[in-house]
């Protein structure tokens, strides 16, 4: 029984350090699309918004779920928990330059064009954006594991 109490004590801070990682990447997301995320996507009920905020969400848990898988080791939780940490951070750094490389390469701010919703659906461009959010969680998932 000891064991069930240590283990699901363990996954509450891994879920705390994932907590962390998600929020980093809501704000770095936040930073490179114009607006304020929360009221673009909550209030403006802008698809082309919730499209990015949603794949990058899925990316960051996948990178997190890797970098979890990768911290288990005989160093301990608190290194598992440190690790987990660094490679979710990482990832969403990569993530937000692949969105900023991306925005430079394409016609027009980035930002501004995924979040032009047209007769209510999103601009192609926030699908292309999503898919290489994903993909770039794949890659750093990979580098992880």
């Amino acid at each position: 029984m000891t064991e069930i109490f240590e283990s699901t004590g363990q996954a509450l801070l891994y879920g705390v350090v994932g907590l962390v990682v998600m929020a980093a990447g809501f704000l770095a997301l936040d930073l490179v699309t114009p607006g304020k995320l929360f009221h673009v996507v909550w209030t403006d009920r802008n698809r082309g918004a919730a499209v990015l905020l949603g794949s990058q969400s899925v990316a960051v848990g996948l990178v997190i779920m890797e970098a979890i898988g990768a911290s288990e080791s005989e160093r301990g939780l608190g290194y598992g928990l440190a690790s987990t940490l660094l490679y979710g951070l990482a990832g969403v750094l990569v993530m937000t330059l692949v969105g900023i490389v991306i925005g430079l390469l394409t016609p027009g701010q980035m930002g501004a064009i995924v979040l032009d919703d047209e007769a209510g659906r999103p601009h192609p461009g926030a699908w292309v954006q999503a898919g290489m959010y994903l993909g770039t969680a794949f890659l750093v998932g990979a580098a992880v594991s």
